[in-house]
């Protein structure tokens, strides 16, 4: 019924950029929030980042300034720029639909590889 499907993970050295992206389809319109979480190796999954349909976003600390969440809703399309990438931000990265009060998580992706080393 809905989809979420991830897409621009790879390999980047440290001090590199990424952009990811993430398309919805179906139900995924009747959700007021899309976002990217992340799980490293042995790590708890944590929020990297969280867009409302308004221009309202939040932030992991770790990420700010340097991560920057954007979303087309008329495409229910959400955009992850990642720039300075450090070896810490190596992790499965996760496309969410889901509430912007709650933070509550209804759909989840399959996951998209970030792997920065040199």
């Amino acid at each position: 019924q809905a989809q979420l499907v991830e897409s621009g993970g790879g390999s980047v050295q440290p001090g590199g950029s990424l952009r990811l992206s993430c398309a919805g389809s179906g139900s995924i319109a009747s959700f007021n929030a899309m976002g990217w979480y992340r799980q490293a190796p042995g790590q708890q999954r944590e929020l990297v980042a969280v867009r409302a349909r308004v221009a309202l976003t939040d932030y992991a600390d770790s990420v700010k300034g340097r991560f920057t969440i954007s979303r087309d809703n008329a495409k229910n399309t959400v955009y992850l720029q990642m720039n300075s990438l450090k070896p810490e931000d190596t992790a499965v990265y996760f496309c969410t639909a889901g509430d912007w009060e709650t933070r509550a998580t209804t759909y989840w992706g399959k996951g998209t590889l970030v792997t920065v080393s040199s």
